[in-house]
């Protein structure tokens, strides 16, 4: 009897041990697909992700761009991949590696403790930072989701900063060094970029 007693104790006790919670499933992967096109033509695409990292409250970023276009006499080809990591909200990791028809290139911007270190080296661009203010908001996040109460995006590509202006509802203007970016946004997704060249603009739209 003290035998079995023992047993329906034990038995007792496992049942009033808290029930494991189930494991947290990691989030959905968010996708967006672009066309991009030059007078009318498609001569690219785009393609934007995000999803959860490894991490607790970490996302991965990344956002590829691949064209080829003729102008006139000239061919141009590009590549390029980001990818950023962020925790909180903030930056934490940024690369980008670019394939051209004039070489190779890479940028990068890494948080160490309190700074970011900053490298830059594309074609004709060469660039070295270090930066203090946490990046909460790169141009690959305004694919996502309009911003709101931001005045500037982090251009990973470059290395610095576009500033962002709003010349009305739905509409966000982005300019850095001569260079002017025109976000519409429709029910807060981006639905086109037109990227202003003396050439000719590249028109980049949401594909279905």
């Amino acid at each position: 009897m003290a035998l079995s007693g023992r047993l329906a104790a034990a038995v007792l006790a496992l049942s009033l041990l808290p029930t494991p919670a189930p494991a947290q499933q990691p989030g959905p992967v968010e996708t967006r697909r672009y066309a991009i096109e030059v007078a009318g033509l498609r001569v690219g695409t785009m393609t934007a992700t995000r999803q959860p990292g490894a991490a607790p409250a970490e996302v991965i970023s990344t956002l590829v761009s691949d064209v080829q276009v003729d102008f006139l006499l000239y061919h141009l080809k590009i590549y390029y991949k980001v990818v950023n990591r962020s925790r909180n909200g903030q930056l934490l990791l940024s690369t980008v590696e670019a394939h051209t028809n004039q070489g190779d290139f890479g940028s990068r911007a890494e948080w160490k403790v309190d700074h970011y270190d900053i490298v830059a080296d594309q074609y004709k661009h060469h660039y070295r930072a270090t930066e203090r203010q946490p990046i909460t908001t790169t141009v690959t996040d305004l694919f996502f989701a309009e911003p709101v109460g931001v005045s500037r995006a982090y251009a990973e590509y470059f290395g610095d900063y576009f500033s962002l202006s709003r010349p009305k509802s739905g509409q966000l203007k982005a300019v850095r060094d001569g260079r002017e970016d025109e976000y519409q946004y429709a029910n807060g997704q981006m639905v086109s970029i037109i990227k202003k060249n003396p050439l000719k603009n590249f028109v980049i739209r949401l594909l279905p």
